[in-house]
C-alpha cells in the first residue's frame, strides 16, 4: 500500500523547480483564460454575424472538432520539440488567433477560427500536463491538482472579463486583442521558467528508461513508440474511460445543472445557475486540497473516493426534490470530481514503457470523444423519460470511475 501512495521528496525543491511550478501554473491559467473571455460575446457574435441558432451551434462545434482531429499530434510534437516548447508554442497560437474571432466575416471564417484555438487548446493540453508532471517530478510531491485549481480560476476570470466587457460596451476586437497581449506576455515570462527540455528538445521517451536504451533515428523511435502504446493498450483504455466519466461528472453542471433546477425544481433564472457556480467553487476547493491527499492516501484511494462523493451528488441533487438540495449535491459533485481530471492524466504520463506525452495525448483524446458524447446521451434519455431520470447516467459514471481507481495506481518501470 505505501508503494502506491507517494512521491517521497527527500530535500527541498531547487530553485528551478520552483520558478518551473510557477511557469507551469501560467501555462494552466493561459490555457483556462484564452477561450472563456469569448463565450460572454456569443451572443453577440450571433446577431452581429446574423446567425441561426444551427449556423451558431456548428461554429462553436469547430472547437472541438479541431481539438479531436488534431489532439493525435500532440505526442509526436512534444516529442520533437520537448513538452515546454510544445506548451508555448500552441498557447501562442491560441493567442495569435483570438482576436479574430472578433473580425470574423461570416460563419465559416468564425468556425475556421475557432477549429484553430481547439487545435492549440489539445496540444497546449498535452504538453503543458506533460511538463507539469516532469517538475511534479522534481519537486518530489504531488504538484498537479493545483496546476488544475489554476486552470478552474483562470477560467472563471476570463468568463468574467469577457463579461464585463460586453457589459460595459467595450469594443471586440478591442477586447480579444487586450486579452491576446496579456496572454503572450504571460508565455514569454513562462518560456523563459520552464525546465530545460531534456537531449536538444525531446523529452524522455519513456518513464524509467535511459538515453543510451532509446532506439536511434525518428523512424526506430516511431517504431519503438508505436509498439508502447500497443503493449500498454489495456492500461491506456482503462485511464481514457476514467477520463471519459471524469469528463461526463464535470460537464454535467454546466450542460443540465440550469436546466434541472428550471424544469424540474422551478427555480428562477438566478437560482438555476447555482448549481454550475457551486460546482465549479467546489471543484476549485478540492483541487487545492488535493495534492496533500494524495500525497498521504495514494491517487488511486482519492481518485475511489470522489468518484463515489460525485454519484452520491447526483443522488442528492435528484432524490430530494427541493432547490438547496439541488444546489448542494451539484457542489458535492463538483467537490468529488475535482482530482480525477489531474490526477487520471498523471497516470497517463507515467505508464511504464509509454512516453509521457504519447499517454497523456491518447488518454486525453480518447477521453474527449467521450466528453462529446455523453451531453446527447443524457438529452436523449431526458426526452424519452426525464432530466432527473437520466441524471442517473451522471451517478453511473462517477460508480463507473470508482471501479476503474486502481488504474492510477503507480507502476513500477520496466527494468
Amino acid at each position: 500500500m505505501a508503494s502506491e501512495r507517494r512521491l517521497q521528496r527527500t530535500t527541498p525543491p531547487d530553485r528551478t523547480a520552483v520558478r518551473a511550478r510557477a511557469a507551469v501554473a501560467v501555462l494552466f491559467a493561459v490555457n483556462g483564460f484564452a477561450y472563456t473571455n469569448v463565450v460572454p460575446w456569443l451572443p453577440a457574435l450571433k446577431s452581429g454575424l446574423g446567425l441561426s441558432n444551427t449556423e451558431l451551434g456548428a461554429a462553436i462545434a469547430a472547437l472541438p472538432f479541431g481539438a479531436l482531429l488534431t489532439g493525435m499530434l500532440a505526442g509526436p510534437l512534444i516529442a520533437r520539440w520537448g513538452s515546454g516548447r510544445a506548451s508555448v508554442a500552441a498557447g501562442v497560437l491560441v493567442a495569435l488567433v483570438l482576436p479574430l474571432v472578433a473580425f470574423a466575416p461570416g460563419w465559416w471564417a468564425l468556425a475556421l477560427a475557432l477549429f484553430a484555438i481547439g487545435c492549440g487548446d489539445a496540444w497546449m493540453d498535452a504538453a503543458m500536463n506533460t511538463h507539469g508532471l516532469r517538475v511534479q517530478q522534481r519537486y518530489g510531491r504531488t504538484i498537479i491538482n493545483t496546476f488544475h485549481a489554476v486552470w478552474s480560476v483562470a477560467a472563471v476570470c476570463g468568463g468574467l472579463a469577457g463579461s464585463a466587457a460586453a457589459g460595459t460596451g467595450l469594443p471586440l476586437p478591442v477586447h480579444l486583442a487586450a486579452a491576446s497581449l496579456v496572454l503572450l506576455a504571460a508565455l514569454a515570462w513562462a518560456g523563459r521558467n520552464l525546465l530545460p527540455e531534456e537531449g536538444g528538445g525531446a523529452e524522455p521517451e519513456a518513464p524509467g528508461e535511459a538515453p543510451e536504451g532509446r532506439p536511434a533515428g525518428a523512424a526506430g523511435r516511431l517504431r519503438s513508440a508505436a509498439g508502447a502504446l500497443r503493449g500498454a493498450a489495456p492500461l491506456l483504455l482503462a485511464l481514457s474511460l476514467l477520463l471519459m466519466a471524469a469528463g461526463a461528472i464535470e460537464d454535467s453542471a454546466a450542460s443540465w445543472g440550469a436546466v434541472y433546477m428550471r424544469t424540474e425544481l422551478g427555480a428562477a433564472a438566478f437560482l438555476a445557475g447555482m448549481p454550475f457556480v457551486a460546482c465549479q467553487a467546489m471543484m476549485t476547493v478540492g483541487r487545492l486540497t488535493g495534492d496533500r491527499l494524495t500525497d498521504r492516501f495514494g491517487a488511486a484511494a482519492v481518485v475511489r473516493a470522489g468518484a463515489l462523493v460525485s454519484a452520491a451528488g447526483v443522488a442528492v441533487a435528484v432524490l430530494v426534490p427541493s432547490q438547496a438540495a439541488g444546489i448542494a449535491g451539484f457542489g458535492l459533485l463538483g467537490l468529488g470530481v475535482a482530482t480525477l481530471f489531474p490526477l487520471t492524466l498523471a497516470a497517463a504520463g507515467a505508464v511504464p514503457g509509454v512516453r509521457s506525452g504519447d499517454g497523456v495525448a491518447v488518454v486525453g483524446w480518447l477521453g474527449r470523444v467521450g466528453f462529446l458524447a455523453f451531453p446527447p446521451m443524457i438529452g436523449a434519455i431526458a426526452d424519452a423519460a426525464s432530466l432527473g431520470a437520466a441524471l442517473w447516467t451522471v451517478a453511473a459514471a462517477g460508480l463507473l470511475a470508482a471501479a476503474l481507481a486502481g488504474a492510477v495506481r503507480p507502476r513500477p518501470a520496466p527494468r
